[in-house]
Order: structure tokens, then C-alpha cells, then sequence
């Protein structure tokens, strides 16, 4: 009689694309997708995603398949048809420019790019550009093409730390950098917003957070494990976001902060029949923000996580004995960033010590983090992946303080403490003190140079429509709820530059403080 491998029968190797196996097995007449008026079951999601795999395989050879799309079907495949044809997924910001684009396609040496019609144009500029440019393959007839032609191809890796997919960062301080995914964290990231979020069978996810962002927090994987509907949604308009959540009864969605202001300021706003769950992330929601949602039937989640934390490496975990405190009380709470998702360790607070700062809320220092929900590191740069985790913690980047209840709340981004004359400003305490005017619908804080003092405040807002105030009503709103020092000594009124996925760009309003403070949004 043959001995049973015992390793062999106790062990498979983590990948979130047996989500959908399981999906097609358990859900398979039921519909995964909606994209506009076309509409796919899981078992026809999981042969469109296996024909893709055997039609990339060989054209890809071994290399990392690019793909510059919307938030349409074409991209929620690519997140399983990529990894099944054994390579990585390279998923493009649908904003960045050609030359951007470029040096994303040669740094990660593509040798495929999947695209949209919509980006012919920026496509053409970019593979202009390339070296050696990788085989282009369209959107549309030419891909429903080849799915038609292709035989059904399902590789899974042998190690579940294989390279999953490569995220490339903003880039707003130099180069973007390609933060390196394995399987095994994708797996259980997915799994934590699975449970976080409370997905089920009967949730509606409605893609209102880009696809290509941290490959959706690991959303394309987590609604597939729920055995959930995808809604596509190539674009944020708020009146279409209004739409779907009542055409598809749409449960859950995500998105910073400024798409929580789209939607809840909208023309098409009214209460939701059945409750939405949202999570948020990016920067902490206003109080003005959370309480709007509220009134409309959003349940809102503040979640935290960089690109090389698979996206929510945090979450604002709600207690049910803060259910019965104030909405301004509620609020407070709401803005934290929380504790560790049940994947991740515990989060820390260090100071430049290394040590852990007390839990007081008050002492200051660096969140760090931990967990299978860190990144491999930095593609072709072990120099800023040493750098990033000195000691096995992720350094963030990102100053906090940790509360007596073990819940972070973030103070600032190192880089965006604002230094007055010796005094540390917080810019999130001033932007939440903004936020509170009835007239404001979104702010940023920045520091700009002052002879004086060194380093100033000054505050860039926008305002809901019609609304009125002026510079001095501001600044005394903030001196009313803050020390004095802390109030911006110039506000500059109109829109703010944001990145594709709806967070603002502080270091655009830098470059524009240090020249006058002129708001000028391209």
C-alpha cells in the first residue's frame, strides 16, 4: 500500500484566483458582472477568465501583462485571467501620461498591454516611446476575438509568494515605484474585506473605487469569495452612481473621501431605502461628511493602507457601545484609522527611537505595520525596499498617535507637519476644523514660506454651490476651535487637484503655496 503524502494532502498554496473556481462551482447560474447592459453569470466569468489566460500565455512568455482600462469587465478578468496564464498583472492608472505610461511598461517589461479604445491616443504616444514595445491588444471585437479562440488555460503557483501583481505608486516625489504582490496576501486581504465589509452572496459591489488602484483593495477578489455581483462603473458621475445603487440595489461601494462629497451633495441625493455600506480611506471623512451620509443611509467605514499594504492594512473597527454617543462624538471616532485588520499585526506608533510611543493621544510617532499584507518590496530597487522596512515594519511615512484603547489616529503625513515658528501644526487638525463651516465642501492644508515665522498655514477650499464666506470668516471659524497659531493666515477659494483615485494633491498646492498660493488646476 502506498504511503499518503501527508504535506502534500494538508497543503495548497494561497491564491485569490481559486475565489473564483469556487465562485463558478457554489454561484455559477447566479450574475457576477454587470457592465452597462451586458451581463455574465460566474460560470461564463470563469471561462472568459481561463480563454484569457490560454490567449495571453503565449504571447506573454514568462512577462508581466499590462493593462490600461476603466473600471469595466475587461480589467476585473484581467485580475484572474492574468495570474491563470502564470504571470503578473501590471494594472495602469487610466490619468497618468504617455510618458508616464512608458516607463511603467519598460520598467516592469510588459510584454503585453491590454487597452481601451478610449486610450488609443495615449497608447500610440507611449509605445512611441518604448524600446522595445509590448504586443497591443484592444478592447473590444480584437479581445472578444481572441477569448473566442483560445483554449482555457488555469496555471496556479507552486508558491504561494509568487509575484501577483505589481502596483506602480503616484510617483508625486520621483519615479513610481512597482510594489511587488504575492498570492498569499491578495488571498488574505481579500478574505479580511470579505469580513470587514460584510460581503455576502446577495451583495451588490458598484466599482466606484478604480480597479487599478492597489488592484481595488483587493475588492475583485473579495466580492468573487462572497459569491457577490460586480457592478462596473467606468466613471465616478455622481448622477449614474445614483442610478445604479437604485436600479441594481447596489449594498456596498468605496472611495475617498471626495467621492463621498460627490454623492452626497448630489442633485440626485435622497435616503436609500436599505442600507449601503461605504468604506473610505485616503484621508480621514469630515464630520460634516459622515454625518451627511448618515442621514442618507450610508454606513460608513474609515479604512487605512498605503499601495504597499494591499490597500486597508487598517480599519476604524466600529464598537457597538459607541452606537448610542453624539454625532459630533461619533464622528470623532469615525476619523480614526484604527486597529490592524484581522490579517494584519498590530499596528504600531514608533518613535525615532524605534521604540513604541505611549498610548496616551498625544505622543506622536510613525505609524508602522506588518503582516501578510505587505508588499514583496520594490520592484528592481532593494535600496528603497530596505529603506521602507528597516527592521521587518513597513515604515508609512505617516505620523499618529495611539489612543488609550489601542484605535490610531492619524496627525499628519511627515512631510505635511507644518513647522511656525517652532510649533508643529498639524494640517489634518486644521482641515477638520475647516471642514466643520457649513459652507465647506472640501479642504487642504499646506505650509507655505514665511519670512517670520518660517512656515505658515494656509488653507485651499472648496465650497458647496451657492454657498458664501469669506477669508476672514474662515479664519476665524478655526480660531474658535483651535489655537490661534493653528488658523491658515491666507485661504485661497476653488477647485482642488486630485489624483485618479479622488485623493487631493497636497504636493501640487505646495508648489503653488511657495509661488503665492494662486490655485490653478489643470
Amino acid at each position: 500500500m502506498t504511503t499518503p503524502d501527508l504535506d502534500a494532502l494538508a497543503f495548497e498554496p494561497l491564491t485569490p484566483i481559486s475565489y473564483l473556481d469556487r465562485a463558478a462551482a457554489a454561484h455559477g447560474d447566479r450574475v457576477a458582472v454587470v457592465d452597462g447592459d451586458r451581463r455574465w453569470t460566474y460560470t461564463e466569468l470563469h471561462d472568459r477568465a481561463r480563454r484569457l489566460a490560454g490567449a495571453l500565455a503565449p504571447l506573454a512568455q514568462g512577462r508581466p501583462v499590462a493593462v490600461l482600462a476603466p473600471n469595466t469587465h475587461v480589467l476585473l478578468e484581467a485580475n484572474f485571467g492574468v495570474p491563470w496564464a502564470g504571470v503578473p498583472l501590471v494594472a495602469v492608472n487610466t490619468r497618468l501620461s504617455a510618458g508616464e505610461i512608458a516607463y511603467i511598461l519598460e520598467h516592469s517589461e510588459s510584454a503585453v498591454l491590454v487597452h481601451d479604445p478610449a486610450f488609443d491616443e495615449v497608447v500610440d504616444a507611449a509605445l512611441a516611446q518604448v524600446t522595445e514595445p509590448p504586443r497591443r491588444l484592444r478592447a473590444g471585437a480584437d479581445y472578444e476575438e481572441l477569448l473566442a479562440g483560445a483554449a482555457p488555460l488555469a496555471l496556479r503557483p507552486d508558491d504561494e509568494r509568487t509575484l501577483l501583481s505589481i502596483n506602480y505608486t503616484s510617483g508625486t516625489t520621483g519615479r513610481p515605484k512597482g510594489v511587488m504582490y504575492h498570492h498569499r496576501g491578495a488571498y488574505l486581504q481579500a478574505l479580511a474585506m470579505v469580513a470587514h465589509t460584510q460581503l455576502s452572496p446577495s451583495a451588490v459591489h458598484l466599482w466606484t473605487l478604480p480597479m487599478f488602484h492597489c488592484n481595488g483593495w483587493c475588492f475583485p477578489w473579495a466580492v468573487t469569495a462572497a459569491g457577490g455581483t460586480h457592478v462596473c462603473l467606468p466613471k465616478v458621475d455622481p448622477a449614474e452612481v445614483w442610478r445604479l445603487i437604485r436600479a441594481e440595489g447596489v449594498t456596498h461601494l468605496e472611495g475617498a473621501p471626495t467621492v463621498l462629497s460627490m454623492l452626497a451633495y448630489a442633485e440626485e441625493a435622497a435616503p436609500v431605502p436599505t442600507p449601503v455600506r461605504v468604506a473610505t480611506g485616503g484621508a480621514p471623512p469630515s464630520p460634516a461628511i459622515l454625518r451627511r451620509m448618515e442621514e442618507l443611509g450610508f454606513e460608513v467605514t474609515h479604512l487605512y493602507g498605503l499601495t504597499e499594504t494591499f490597500g486597508p492594512a487598517m480599519i476604524c473597527d466600529w464598537r457597538p457601545e459607541w452606537n448610542g454617543l453624539d454625532h459630533q462624538a461619533k464622528a470623532r471616532l469615525r476619523a480614526r484609522q484604527g486597529v490592524g485588520n484581522m490579517i494584519s499585526c498590530t499596528a504600531r506608533v514608533v518613535g525615532s527611537d524605534g521604540q513604541d510611543v505611549p498610548a496616551d493621544g498625544v505622543s506622536v510617532g510613525e505609524i508602522a505595520l506588518r503582516g501578510n499584507n505587505v508588499m514583496l518590496g520594490y520592484l528592481k530597487d532593494e535600496e528603497a525596499t530596505r529603506r521602507a522596512v528597516p527592521d521587518g515594519w513597513f515604515r508609512t511615512g505617516d505620523l499618529g498617535v495611539v489612543h488609550l484603547d489601542g484605535y490610531v489616529e492619524l496627525r499628519d503625513r511627515s512631510k505635511d507637519v507644518i513647522i511656525s515658528g517652532g510649533e508643529n501644526i498639524a494640517s489634518v487638525e486644521v482641515e477638520q476644523a475647516i471642514a466643520e463651516h457649513p459652507a465647506v465642501l472640501e479642504v487642504a492644508v499646506v505650509a507655505a514660506p514665511d519670512e517670520r515665522w518660517g512656515e505658515v498655514p494656509v488653507a485651499y477650499v472648496t465650497l458647496h454651490e451657492h454657498a458664501e464666506v469669506t477669508e476672514a470668516e474662515i479664519v476665524e471659524h478655526v480660531r474658535g476651535r483651535l489655537a490661534r497659531f493653528k488658523a491658515p493666515k491666507s485661504v485661497v477659494f476653488g477647485p482642488l487637484p486630485k489624483t485618479s483615485t479622488g485623493k487631493i494633491q497636497k504636493f501640487r498646492l505646495r508648489e503653488q503655496a511657495g509661488d503665492g498660493g494662486h490655485l490653478a488646476v489643470g
